[in-house]
């Protein structure tokens, strides 16, 4: 049997997965990175995309997260996510009513500082959009 490495997914409302697994794949700030149990220990940044969470010899579960950070240590992964939803409730719809209030935002920045939140919100409507595919 191999071993399992603690996966904990957090959002800011709650504890959203904590359980054993065989892998999980995280879409790092640098890239996507997977982590198994004796990973080295590592902090990074978590950019708008898919975790894949392997268990069984298959992809378990695939979580939207709109990015965060992960800290990876032998025994455990935790991802302090600022947005996550299961793919499987993702709608096409909801991707592209994102991509159209991000869009208008951006249209109607009037600092730099609006500007760079608006474009960070087209990020993550992209990335959501993709997911749904």
């Amino acid at each position: 049997m191999a071993e399992k490495i603690q996966f904990e997914l957090v959002s800011p409302a709650k504890l959203l997965v904590s359980s054993p697994v065989d892998m999980v794949v995280v879409p790092g700030g640098e890239g996507d990175f997977g982590a198994l149990a004796r990973h080295a220990p590592m902090i990074t940044t978590v950019r708008p995309g898919v975790i894949e969470v392997h268990d069984g010899g298959k992809i378990s579960s695939s979580i939207f997260v709109a990015g965060g950070f992960a800290e990876v240590t032998e025994e455990r992964i935790t991802v302090l996510a600022e947005e996550a939803i299961p793919v499987g409730d993702l709608t096409a719809e909801q991707a592209a009513a994102r991509k159209k209030a991000a869009k208008e935002a951006i249209d109607d920045a009037k600092s730099d500082r609006e500007k760079a939140l608006a474009q960070r919100q087209m990020l993550v409507a992209e990335a959501m959009a993709a997911a749904v595919v």
